[in-house]
């Protein structure tokens, strides 16, 4: 579970994320819906450890990351980009070396390997240098990288962009695997059609501030809208308003 409370960052004084708050639960796949700039991208870094918030706090599974960040640390899987990838190793000597930085014993390793390669289904190119793959590919051997520790909590930032659609289907199918497994998913888009597809809960975020959140259905309600579409349209064209 990771839990998310009054959280504030600003850059040159410009505010990205304002007093933010919410819950995302285990066995469930939570997203973070907003347009580009709505600070989507912003949050999961803070949640991540990749950036210092100016305000507020966060916890995961109950513990608060400034008392252990390393803790979090170990209890996070993070895909906040397809970066980081190095192109003169093979997928698994890519995996390898990220699950050795991560100290996990060898016979572990080996097997983590391995059931990820599996998972994935890349055991056709796990001995090539990632050097040339495809977007598809590399976000598939990035996110290897971020579930290779069996994370119970996973960080996705707009996974699904540039990919063909069997690659999507394909990570759908592993996301709702490992929602089902009990894992605490955050997944960030600007695509309806994947929030829909995904999401337990829906989280809406506009100009770095929470508008609406709650289960697709809700969201609608409190919309008075038929549907997500129509729903995002509606919070987000009143905030906008609202704000001039």
């Amino acid at each position: 579970m990771i839990q998310v409370q009054a959280l504030g960052k600003s850059f040159h004084q410009r505010p990205a994320v304002k007093d933010l708050s919410f819950e995302a639960p285990d066995g469930a796949i939570t997203g973070l819906l907003g347009a580009n700039g709505a600070g989507k991208t912003t949050t999961l870094r803070m949640i991540a450890g990749a950036l210092h918030p100016d305000a507020g706090s966060i916890a995961v599974d109950g513990v608060a990351a400034t008392a252990d960040p390393l803790a979090r640390q170990r209890r996070l899987g993070a895909l906040l980009d397809h970066t980081g990838i190095y192109s003169r190793l093979t997928v698994r000597e890519n995996l390898q070396y990220f699950g050795r930085l991560r100290s996990m014993p060898p016979q572990l390793l080996g097997e983590r390997v391995e059931s990820v390669l599996s998972m994935l289904g890349m055991q056709a190119i796990a001995d090539r240098r990632t050097a040339g793959f495809s977007q598809g590919e590399r976000m598939k051997t990035a996110l290897g990288r971020a579930i290779l520790h069996a994370p119970p909590n996973l960080l996705l930032d707009e996974p699904t962009n540039g990919l063909d659609i069997p690659t999507i289907r394909s990570l759908r199918d592993l996301l709702r695997r490992l929602r089902d497994a009990g894992t605490c998913i955050i997944f960030s888009s600007h695509v309806l059609a994947e929030v829909r597809a995904l999401c337990d809960k829906v989280v809406i975020l506009a100009h770095g501030r929470l508008i609406a959140q709650g289960s697709p259905a809700e969201i609608c309600a409190q919309a008075d809208a038929a549907s997500l579409e129509d729903a995002f349209i509606e919070l987000t064209y009143t905030t906008e308003n609202s704000s001039c």
